[in-house]
């Protein structure tokens, strides 16, 4: 799969982007784990236009990252613009616009999400920012804004002509959040329609290598993104890697997925400071599977999610080595 010039190789699994989980370590570690690409926290325009310092921040990428691409979001077309020249000098790979967003702060002002109930004004956006800048443009969005109105099959050829050069769906509508499951069948049928030349990437409940693996083969999509699914667990792109290659997987040894906990908590109070790096850590502390189903361990969590220091996390680390993996 190629999105402009950048190959990708065949059947890609990328890094979604995830507001406050994206950052340059976990990037960095999903890559080296087998991620073909990653993606940046989503940059507000606005705040990137007005110079807001913790949203110019977002545009530090590492060249070990590559390929990597830097999304941005919002409501006004000359802000867009403006960003995106911005965003381009930072010299990422691609620059790719998130239609899809569904929280309140961002669809409900008319950005993310929000701009699937104004089509005419996202087309306008899309084409002024392909015309802005030299870099490939892709666009992330979702099926539409509710059940009645799940409008991507028309939508997705009306973007493809607006010059974006790959385009991502995640497989619910902006009502729906996260909540039920993932719908690939719109996904599938656009895919499947002979309009559609730029690469059609698929987004929405892939956890497992199994679950990539009937990406590909039920709906043909060109790609497909990885969100919360590798939250506290980067590891999944090492597994969903093996398994598109070989047919088989194995999976990582405890003692190597404790290892990129540890660093990730290691590099998140580097790049910030401890406290915060830590309370920017607990998002994956919480959803790691590699916790997931041990006897008894309520009160080790709420140990492990309170914890404020490095040392004390450390310690309940090693605790929970000892008592529930015998390390």
């Amino acid at each position: 799969m190629k999105i402009g010039n950048i190959d990708l190789g065949e059947r890609p699994v990328m890094l979604a982007p995830m507001e406050d989980v994206t950052d340059p370590s976990f990037r960095l570690i999903c890559r080296e784990q087998g991620a073909k690409m990653v993606y940046t926290e989503f940059v507000s325009s606005e705040a990137l236009v007005r110079n807001i310092a913790s949203t110019a921040r977002k545009l530090n990428i590492d060249d070990r990252e590559r390929p990597v691409a830097i999304q941005i979001y919002g409501r006004d077309s000359e802000a867009m613009v403006e960003a995106a020249k911005m965003v381009e000098a930072a010299g990422p790979d691609l620059i790719d616009i998130n239609f899809g967003c569904p929280v309140k702060k961002v669809a409900g002002k008319g950005a993310g999400a929000g701009m699937l109930r104004d089509i005419p004004k996202m087309l306008a956006i899309t084409e002024a920012v392909v015309k802005a800048v030299n870099l490939p443009v892709t666009v992330k969005t979702r099926l539409g804004w509710d059940c009645e109105n799940k409008i991507i099959t028309d939508l997705g050829p009306r973007l493809q002509d607006c010059g974006i050069k790959a385009l991502t769906v995640h497989g619910r509508t902006r009502s729906q959040m996260y909540t039920g499951q993932a719908d690939w069948t719109l996904i599938g049928e656009l895919k499947a329609d002979p309009r559609m030349e730029i690469p059609v990437i698929g987004n929405g409940d892939i956890t497992t290598p199994e679950g990539a693996e009937e990406a590909f083969t039920r709906y043909g999509v060109d790609g497909i993104m990885i969100g919360r699914g590798a939250i506290g667990a980067p590891w999944i792109f090492h597994e969903v890697d093996q398994y598109l290659r070989e047919g088989k997987w194995e999976p990582l040894p405890d003692s190597e997925k404790f290892a990129l906990l540890r660093r990730q908590i290691r590099e998140s109070i580097e790049r910030i400071d401890e406290y915060r790096g830590i309370l920017h850590i607990r998002r994956h502390l919480a959803a790691t599977p590699l916790f997931k189903g041990i006897p008894d361990f309520r009160q080790t969590r709420i140990k492990l999610l309170r914890a404020d220091t490095a040392q004390q996390l450390e310690q309940i680390i090693c605790e929970i080595e000892e008592n529930f993996f015998g390390q």
